[in-house]
């Protein structure tokens, strides 16, 4: 009982801190428009909010409905994952600065940002996402949703990227900067 108590206050922080990126989203966006920039591929971040609200009724879901049991060994595997997806999208956040988004969003003629963990990887926030969406579910066990929402996001990343991709490469010289440097493994 009282590991489900943690993980329904750990789903509820967690999805605290993804409205507040939002809304930080929001601020860096004004100020990107401002600038002369401007919005990508604005057609599937409905798809993105939709898989992520439903993650976490998913979550909360499973666990609640289907009683499933906490395994120590599991949750602190999954804990691990998890933190390290944490310190990568943070690092992101950091190191991208006003320029981080959670939509696709572009400085016309400003070069991309390469550093940070970007010196190593294209998308250390992605690679952050992904870890979060597989390990969050299983700090208590709930494997369907991680089975199925690492699908479904991995179906929504590909999208997403491509447009991304495509964007950086049209506004900033993306494919030049950071050519032979993979998407999220060094």
């Amino acid at each position: 009982m009282v590991a489900r108590v943690i993980f329904v206050i750990i789903v509820l922080a967690l999805a605290l801190q993804r409205l507040l990126e939002l809304r930080l989203s929001r601020r860096h966006e004004a100020g990107i428009l401002a600038h002369g920039g401007r919005e990508h591929g604005a057609d599937h971040f409905g798809w993105m909010k939709a898989l992520h609200t439903a993650w976490f009724i998913a979550m909360l879901a499973e666990v609640l409905l289907l009683d499933r049991p906490f395994i120590p060994w599991l949750a602190a595997v999954a804990f691990v994952f998890f933190i390290i997806g944490q310190a990568l999208r943070y690092a992101a956040i950091l190191t991208l600065g006003p320029r981080w988004t959670v939509r696709v969003m572009t400085l016309p003629d400003e070069p991309p940002v390469t550093r940070g963990l970007y010196r190593y990887v294209r998308h250390p926030n992605y690679a952050g996402v992904i870890l979060e969406i597989a390990a969050a579910p299983l700090l208590h066990t709930a494997y369907l949703t991680s089975m199925v929402f690492t699908l479904a996001n991995a179906v929504v990343l590909a999208v997403r990227i491509r447009t991304e991709e495509y964007a950086l490469d049209l506004d900033n010289q993306y494919r030049h900067a950071f050519a032979g440097r993979p998407r999220f493994i060094p």
